[in-house]
């Protein structure tokens, strides 16, 4: 039984996207230590050695899972940024990055098992970096916001150079200590107002006043 499984899913060429789906889903529930290609295979019924014809170890596997998540991440942040609906060009550019923003922060509170896995493997993966042209790796899309504020005046073309360095930073050290650091029992409306200091600060230190 699990031979015809392995076989069938081999002749789609889907075995990878099976482990990887339950990589996600066992990230999503118990975070990185969680994912184990043991215990996808199980899941994706097949045995343990043929997981290693498409993962050459563990870590190649967290990556790939981390990978997965990192673009669940993106997906949220483009819902979000499809939400902004201002006319004004600059209003709108404005507004595109503070929702990527908050897409950040909500994706790591609603979504702990998948935020902590993004960011576990060992090796950084291309999502994590914007290599190639991922459009929905968050490092894109950042980039893709940057640019859209320079092009509408708001952001100084001098000032772009290295600004997603500091705006990934700033969220993502909130995201963390909101999760797992000492502002994790913060009240919602205290979650409120913390995104919007961190956005003012970043606002003032890289765009025009």
């Amino acid at each position: 039984m699990q031979s015809g499984t392995d076989q069938r899913s081999y002749h789609h060429g889907n075995l990878r996207t099976a482990l990887l789906d339950a990589g996600l889903e066992l990230a999503r529930t118990g975070g990185p230590a969680a994912v184990l290609l043991r215990t996808a295979s199980r899941q994706a019924g097949v045995s343990h050695n043929a997981a290693y014809r498409h993962f050459a170890n563990q870590e190649d596997f967290v990556a790939a899972v981390a990978e997965q998540c990192m673009t669940q991440l993106g997906l949220l942040m483009i819902e979000r940024i499809d939400g902004v609906t201002a006319s004004d060009p600059a209003v709108r550019a404005r507004m595109k990055l503070g929702a990527l923003g908050r897409a950040y922060v909500e994706f790591a509170l609603a979504e702990p098992g998948w935020f902590r896995t993004a960011f576990s493997a060992v090796r950084p993966h291309s999502s994590a970096v914007g290599a190639g042209s991922d459009r929905v790796s968050p490092y894109v899309l950042l980039g893709a916001r940057l640019d859209e504020l320079v092009a509408v005046g708001e952001l100084a073309p001098e000032r772009r150079p290295g600004a997603e360095y500091a705006a990934w930073s700033g969220v993502h050290g909130l995201s963390s200590l909101l999760l797992d650091g000492p502002l994790r029992e913060l009240p919602e409306p205290e979650i409120d107002k913390a995104l919007q200091i961190v956005f003012n600060i970043l606002d003032r230190g890289l765009l025009r006043a």
